[in-house]
């Protein structure tokens, strides 16, 4: 009796095939050549592959054979994201998987690298999100901002907003523009994981989109998966209230609107890097400007051409993660691990995956490292030139060795 390889893990097959939108076992059968049951049998635990059909496996899914080797990283919490009845199955499934491989490399990356300390406080105190009422969420998001010190202006750049209080934040290409972002509580690390979208992305909706995943990681951490699914609408409309409470404030934005048309958001818009689309709304739902005034808007709003591009648009770059990139730099320019020894013993997916969800350029990993040479700036040498001081640098700390 062929018993397979042992220690195979049916559920890094799934994850796998989810991760390069293979939709059915019995189109990676397909790939592979073996019958669409072998493959259900794999998925399933039933069986596991002999060695030469996991080497097959491994290279048809590009990742390494230890990667079915290896348990399913983590179990995260719920994840909150916009399920959309239009968005395929196997979109959703592969953002799933990213999220999961974001979760693995966040992992691996701080065995090396201490990372800022996560600052989310506990602001519902032990009441559950369906207790929340619109101005209490208004509230939080107010105390929030000043709890981080960012004032009650425009916040310019929620991306680096994110990883400063300790959430790990990925981009990648979705393919598909009706994705935007997930979060997701890792149980391991304590701390929430946040993957964006960067299809047709903007500035504005980078913001917007960074923002409500930043709701969901303070207002919903606890919420478990059965509330996700019976109240998905609600938990969803709770976390774009805070999103566009966050990015404007009523207290200092409202007074700022110089009248009510699209000119006056537009020029807005400059300033506060909203969308007018997303400011119509915030003035809908702080009952500035009634429905069919809003209506009206939306109405020329879609004359304009604006759903499809907004004015500005173009004009900002995109905040990109920074955490995850500098980090594994750090590791590998340190010469504490070299990019052959991450690949070969931490990780087990295929290098163009953690480029993508790190932010690195494309064969990053393939590309040999110098060798560094040590240079020390004579202690007298801003005296001689008359150069001013500079002020320190402080990158991440290295973990000590336990």
């Amino acid at each position: 009796m062929r018993v397979g390889t042992p220690g195979f893990v049916p559920e890094r097959l799934v994850e796998a095939r989810a991760a390069r939108r293979v939709q059915s076992m019995k189109e990676l059968a397909l790939m592979l050549g073996v019958s669409p049951s072998s493959v259900s049998r794999w998925e399933t635990g039933k069986q596991a592959p002999e060695a030469d059909a996991l080497a097959e496996l491994a290279k048809a899914l590009r990742v390494r054979r230890e990667f079915f080797l290896r348990p399913v990283f983590d179990s995260p919490r719920p994840m909150f994201y916009r399920k959309l009845v239009s968005t395929l199955k196997r979109d959703r499934e592969y953002q799933t998987s990213q999220v999961s491989w974001l979760h693995e490399i966040s992992h691996v990356l701080q065995h090396y690298v201490d990372f800022p300390e996560l600052d989310i406080p506990d602001v519902l105190g032990g009441s559950s999100y369906s207790q929340l009422r619109d101005e209490d969420i208004e509230d939080i998001a107010g105390e929030l901002r000043s709890h981080w010190q960012l004032g009650e202006g425009p916040c310019t750049n929620v991306v680096a907003v994110l990883e400063k209080i300790g959430c790990v934040v990925g981009s990648i290409e979705m393919g598909t523009s009706k994705l935007d972002g997930v979060c997701s509580w890792s149980k391991s690390e304590d701390r929430p994981h946040i993957l964006l979208a960067s299809d047709k992305m903007n500035l504005p909706r980078r913001q917007m989109d960074a923002a409500h995943e930043l709701g969901h990681a303070v207002l919903h951490r606890n919420v478990s998966a059965k509330a996700l699914r019976d109240d998905l609408p609600e938990i969803e409309r709770q976390a774009f209230r805070f999103a566009s409470a966050f990015l404007m404030p009523q207290t200092t934005y409202v007074p700022e609107v110089p009248n009510y048309s699209l000119a006056g958001l537009l020029s807005l818009k400059e300033r506060w890097r909203v969308s007018v689309k997303a400011q119509i709304k915030r003035l809908v739902d702080l009952e500035i400007i009634p429905q069919d005034h809003a209506t009206q808007f939306y109405k020329t709003y879609s004359a304009k051409g604006w759903n499809r591009q907004e004015p500005m648009d173009k004009e900002w770059a995109v905040p990109k993660p920074r955490m995850l990139h500098d980090a594994l730099c750090l590791i590998v320019d340190s010469g504490t691990r070299s990019k052959d020894d991450l690949l070969s013993v931490e990780f087990t997916m295929h290098p163009g995956d953690i480029e993508n969800l790190v932010g690195l350029p494309s064969g990053w990993f393939s590309k040999k490292t110098g060798d560094v040479v040590s240079l020390a700036l004579k202690t007298d040498a801003s005296r001689e030139t008359g150069a001013p001081a500079g002020g320190s640098v402080i990158p991440f700390s290295r973990r000590e060795s336990q």
